[in-house]
């Protein structure tokens, strides 16, 4: 039997994606900068569904994130598997560099980080050769001095497992397939028929990008270049080409002795990325001791060809369409949501028969720091997000709603708030950190008609690169349909992609809550949440 995969396997905020196979199941690990939990854990059976099973850093003292920028925090990671262990290697850029941590179940709990002391650079990996040694590969500054901007070299050194410490002489094996390339990155060792490979990526993150191999029958080397290096690029396509940005690839081999290989692409929309990077799975064949990615094709291809039996997960597939929260009655949250930097014990909770309630923080989505905001990732160019809360607590100096969010400089927000016994309606567009009103609309008087509007649901609607927002309310004791205003009809959101945004996330959209620094007290309560995809 056999599986179609639907590429992207993993839609929206995925980059970075690395993989391992232990028997029959496939465990992939993803960047996540300044997000919290970070690393999201994905299971499959199949390489074409996943389910996420948890998140490698899920304590603060595992994942330090005070004052990180948004695209800084945890960068490329690494999973491998060996002897009943599994090893993640990653760099956290903002606090203490690189590190390993460990579990004996992927699903967690995963241990404190060993950070390796010598560990310069960033995205590292870990290969286990067959003598059972381990050795670190990362990439650091070119150790003769960097000529350029991106000068770096991929080096290798021994790991001892037994103390987390690197030992041993460091190697500086390879810069790169090309002449003068820039941030050869995200390079993994393996070994296959008694070679040795490096696979790392080039030319940068954006159109650029590529997957490109060189191999040695020794692991220090010499290396000696493809001759048909890139071994996968989109970078010759063009500007308008549908996917974009192909690179930093992982290998994985399945129990069957097919292979195939993981990367990052991301799928821009009129030239603008707002989901940020994804992850794509192709086919991968090895011809003269050389792997030929998905062969005759040359490109990612819209569907894969897996040799595996379907399976799919029993909560459903990550990439599900339609998701209903209802916190009323959860004990805790999906290891799908997030929150930025480190939210603290006191910045959400959840109150059985009431909802997720939102601690009233004076601190907005326009500082690096903790604001009270909980979000999943944006997973469709054409979506719909819905957050029904309560209106009591909206008292004066507080506001509360829902938020489209590529960093604290570029986001979408839809806010409720009350001025004296007002309530209103706000949509603000912050672009370069400098907010600018769209709508602001007055949705009820003084006295008993404002104080008997209990609940107001926000309707947050992205088609493309145009966003709108709706809102929908109902009083107390009403069996009447909610009534809906529209508090803008198209807001364009280029602003909120890569291209003008920079950095290297994607959007996520969610709920957050913030006030005045004398009105901090009491919290936001949200009844529910939903994500939906829209089809065209």
């Amino acid at each position: 039997m056999s599986v179609k995969a639907i590429n992207p396997i993993l839609s929206g905020f995925y980059p970075d994606p690395s993989i391992c196979g232990v028997g029959e199941d496939f465990y992939l690990v993803n960047s996540t900068f300044s997000y919290f939990p970070g690393l999201p854990v994905m299971h499959s059976r199949d390489l074409a569904h996943w389910e996420q099973i948890g998140n490698v850093m899920e304590r603060e003292s595992q994942l330090p994130l005070k004052n990180s920028g948004h695209s800084q925090g945890l960068f490329a990671p690494t999973i491998r598997y060996y002897r009943g262990t599994f090893y993640v290697v990653c760099t956290n850029v903002s606090h203490g560099g690189n590190y390993i941590v460990t579990a004996r179940d992927p699903a967690g709990p995963w241990s404190e980080p060993y950070y390796l002391e010598g560990a310069d650079g960033i995205d590292p990996s870990l290969f286990f050769d067959d003598d059972g040694k381990c050795y670190y590969i990362g990439t650091h500054p070119n150790p003769q001095g960097c000529r350029y901007n991106g000068d770096y070299y991929i080096w290798i050194r021994e790991v001892d497992l037994e103390n987390m410490k690197l030992a041993g002489e460091t190697y500086n094996v390879w810069n790169g397939a090309m002449k003068d390339i820039v941030w050869p990155e995200g390079p993994h060792l393996y070994k296959r028929n008694g070679w040795y490979y490096i696979m790392n990526a080039e030319g940068g993150t954006g159109p650029e990008h590529a997957v490109t191999i060189c191999r040695s029958r020794n692991l220090t080397g010499p290396y000696e270049n493809n001759f048909c290096n890139p071994i996968i690029t989109h970078r010759h396509l063009g500007m308008k080409y549908p996917i974009r940005y192909v690179g930093h690839g992982d290998l994985v081999e399945t129990a069957k002795g097919e292979w195939y290989m993981v990367m990052l692409a991301v799928r821009p929309l009129e030239g603008y990325t707002t989901m940020g990077r994804e992850t794509f799975l192709a086919k991968v064949e090895w011809e003269n001791d050389w792997p030929v990615v998905n062969p005759g094709v040359g490109m990612l291809t819209e569907e894969v060809e897996i040799g595996l039996s379907p399976w799919m997960p029993e909560g459903g597939s990550a990439v599900s369409g339609e998701r209903i929260y209802d916190f009323a009655g959860m004990e805790k949250l999906g290891p799908e949501f997030l929150t930025l930097r480190n939210p603290g014990e006191d910045m959400f909770r959840l109150e059985k028969g009431e909802g997720l309630a939102l601690s009233f923080r004076d601190i907005t989505l326009k500082e690096k720091d903790s604001p009270s905001y909980v979000a999943v990732r944006q997973q469709d160019h054409r979506f719909e997000a819905c957050a029904l809360m309560r209106t009591g607590n909206l008292t004066e100096g507080r506001r509360a709603g829902i938020a489209l969010m590529q960093s604290d400089a570029f986001h979408l927000r839809a806010e409720l708030f009350r001025e004296g016994e007002k309530l209103g309606a706000e949509v603000i567009l912050c672009r370069k950190g400098e907010d600018q009103a769209i709508s602001r609309v007055e949705l009820s008087g003084t006295g008993d008609a404002c104080l008997n509007l209990e609940k107001a649901e926000l309707v947050l609607r992205v088609e493309g690169l145009q966003a709108s927002v709706e809102l929908l309310t109902a009083r107390e004791g009403s069996e009447e349909r909610p009534e809906r205003s529209v508090l803008c009809g198209s807001v364009d959101i280029r602003a909120l992609s890569t291209e003008v945004a920079g950095g290297f996330v994607g959007c996520t959209v969610g709920m957050y809550a913030a006030a005045r620094p004398e009105r901090r007290d009491q919290a936001a309560v949200f009844e529910r949440f939903s994500y939906r995809a829209l089809r065209v």
